[in-house]
């Protein structure tokens, strides 16, 4: 009999992750396979290949296939951007060099700071003659003969990959459009992003660089999909940084949308996971091979946020609001010049690895950290990979004779500054945001995620930590469990006082227009199509927006006082306080209007388990080091029934992730299968 399998891959900076759900029965089936950094379509055969062995299905049971993809991620964070050009405004050839003028580190250390390098050099930007105002009215005529010109030139020089951006054309895109022509007519070859398309929204600097990292990430990203989607059984779905999955051949449009495509899916996959166990507000932790993301889920919907940035460049895109902080277990501990240790942001990653994984690595990392203090067993992914314990205690026993440590104590360091380091990237999105991290509970996951989920309840004084079934693929897992979506946004500068809202009105009529017909390509129908409005508001004189939900519905006097009324709120919320009652000094003013277009799907069905008796035996006894060397108790996660209870000190282990339980720390299994760690 026919299956209808639905697959989501998940590649990482050490595994590739992959859950098969049988649509028919509900039956899940997780495993991972070694990511092939140099060819990553090689590490996604390999996993569609093993989870379909482990299902006993074939190719022909695949209904549809879903990945989060780091190609555009770790092309920027390596800087890997080479022939780039930049096509602008005459008279606006400088906007990249004139920049921000923000200073990262603080004013204190201003006098050291010097801007990065430009994404593009000077000799590689040309100019073509013809201007628009702010309402999009054409005060030049587009210089078509400039144009030309500057296509050759790329042409000539051999730069296949250009960004255009002209002033203003967020208001109107005809002269872009025009440009793309001239591209096409004198630069066949050349792959070109427009501002109008990739970002239609003011603000020509973050405008510009957008822009020109959609040109950058354009060749590989879409390389890279043509090659695993000649190869897939099955539709390919990829997964966007806002938070929804859109088709191959609508994401090679705008890969840039990709940049934040594996850590969204695990905050996803986090947030359906224990929305459905009574969390609605949660801290979700990722913690991978080469770094730990961090987000906050607000009643069950991660935060987003279009102030981001991948490495050195600003990203103004909708995505969800992650911080990530090189704290995986990969990440290479090191002594300072001044000597103190350190640990990371480098990674060894997955090739060489750790030095337990016995492929040549040179440098003592976390993972090897926990081995040598017995907290993982001696083999990850429940045997298939076996560890080179001697090969860890070695490295750290290096490491700790330089620092006058006993090993022990030095693998303890490393872990402890490892935490601290997840724990500054938890108060980064929280705290930072004007949230009491007190309040939320954290949900652990990811390869290494669990590991120091007792050390971060005690740092931060969280109420408990959540560590779901199968943690290690829950940014797969995530993959399955988002609707297609695709953003739109409109700027529209204008005060409140004097908003016409019939003009308000016509604007989220275009973004709906424009959302529906993208829906349509992805083929759902008028009745399978929802609309999700916001707006980005203002106080006057402020250079920064809040972006809060509009309501459905007609756009009128209503319509405007209750977004109105959100903004206040919002903008209380986050920063202490609001001009409610002062609009004749601090007027609101309107920025941007926003439609996100939404393809609902099938979600998973999470089946709760009859509890237990609570009595959990477990498989066996180890040596782990917490404060001192003690005997702890060993259990197989798959053993333990909804309803267990286990005491620390010990350790659970299953397929993708390991739980140590810290001394003072007990789990409990919920109806859903979740560890649920709290203190004594």
């Amino acid at each position: 009999m026919a299956r209808r399998l639905r697959i989501g891959i998940d590649t990482g900076g050490t595994f590739t992750d992959v859950v098969a759900l049988d649509e028919d029965t509900g039956e899940i089936i997780t495993t991972k396979t070694p990511s092939t950094p140099a060819d990553p379509a090689r590490g996604f055969a390999s996993a569609t290949a093993k989870v379909l062995g482990l299902a006993g299905a074939g190719p022909a049971d695949v209904a549809a296939l879903s990945h989060g993809t780091t190609v555009a991620t770790n092309r920027l964070l390596e800087d890997r951007i080479e022939d780039l050009g930049f096509i602008t405004t005459e008279g606006f050839g400088a906007i990249l060099e004139i920049a921000r003028q923000s200073v990262p580190d603080g004013y204190g250390n201003s006098y050291f700071w010097v801007k990065p390098p430009r994404i593009v050099p000077v000799h590689r930007v040309r100019t073509v003659g013809g201007r628009l105002d702010h309402t999009g009215a054409e005060l030049r005529p587009f210089d078509e003969a400039g144009a030309a010109e500057a296509a050759r030139w790329f042409r000539d020089q051999g730069i296949r990959a250009i960004g255009v951006c002209f002033l203003h054309s967020y208001a109107a895109p005809a002269h872009e459009l025009a440009m793309r022509e001239v591209l096409r007519r004198e630069h066949p070859e050349a792959v070109v992003s427009l501002s109008c398309e990739v970002l239609r929204e003011y603000r020509e600097y973050e405008r510009s660089v957008t822009t020109l990292v959609d040109a950058a990430v354009k060749p590989a990203v879409n390389g890279y999909l043509a090659r695993i989607g000649a190869a897939a059984p099955a539709p390919l779905l990829v997964m966007k940084s806002n938070g929804g999955v859109l088709s191959a051949e609508e994401v090679a449009r705008q890969p840039i949308t990709t940049v934040l495509s594996g850590p969204a899916a695990g905050a996803l996959g986090a947030a359906f996971v224990v929305a459905r166990s009574g969390h609605g507000s949660v801290v979700t932790l990722d913690g991978g091979g080469t770094s730990t993301d961090v987000a906050v889920v607000l009643d069950g919907e991660p935060t987003l946020t279009t102030e981001g940035s991948i490495g050195r460049h600003p990203v103004k895109i909708p995505m969800i609001d992650i911080v990530t902080v090189g704290a995986g277990g990969g990440s290479v501990a090191w002594i300072s010049p001044e000597g103190a240790l350190k640990v990371g942001p480098r990674s060894a990653g997955a090739d060489p690895g750790p030095l337990c994984y016995g492929r040549g690595g040179t440098e003592a990392t976390v993972t090897d950290a926990h081995v040598v203090l017995g907290r993982i067993p001696p083999h990850l992914l429940g045997g298939e990979v076996p560890l080179d314990v001697p090969a860890a205690r070695a490295g750290i026993g290096d490491l700790a004779a330089r620092l006058g440590l006993t090993p022990e104590r030095a693998a303890a360091g490393i872990l402890e500054i490892s935490a601290w380091n997840q724990a500054n990237a938890i108060r980064q999105i929280t705290v930072k945001r004007g949230l009491d991290v007190r309040d939320y509970p954290l949900v652990a996951f990811g390869g290494s995620g669990p590991l120091l989920a007792c050390r971060l309840l005690d740092v931060l004084g969280l109420p408990a930590a959540v560590v779901p079934e199968n943690p290690g693929n829950v940014s797969a897992f995530g993959l399955l469990t988002v609707d297609v979506k695709n953003d739109h946004v409109r700027t529209r500068v204008v005060r409140d006082a004097e908003l016409d809202p019939s003009d308000l009105g016509g604007v989220y009529a275009d973004l709906e227009r424009e959302a529906g017909d993208a829906l349509a390509r992805e083929g759902f129908p008028d009745g399978h199509r929802r609309f999700a409005r916001s707006a980005d508001l203002r106080y006057y004189g402020q250079a920064f927006e809040v972006r809060v939900p509009a309501p459905d519905g007609p756009v009128g006097e209503a319509f405007r006082a209750e977004v109105v009324r959100r903004f206040h709120d919002a903008h209380t919320a986050l920063y202490g306080y609001g001009h409610r009652d002062d609009a004749g000094r601090h007027p609101v003013e309107w920025v941007n209007l926003r439609v996100s277009g939404i393809g609902p799907i099938t979600r998973p069905r999470l089946r709760e388990r009859p509890a237990g008796s609570g009595a959990a035996a477990p498989a066996g006894l180890r040596e782990v080091y917490f404060d001192a060397w003690t005997e702890a108790a060993v259990y197989r996660r798959e053993k333990l029934p909804p309803g267990a209870e286990v005491e620390g000190p010990a350790v659970i282990e299953e397929f993708g992730s390991t739980l140590p339980l810290h001394p003072g720390f007990r789990a409990r299994v919920d109806g859903l299968g979740n560890l649920v760690v709290v203190r004594r």
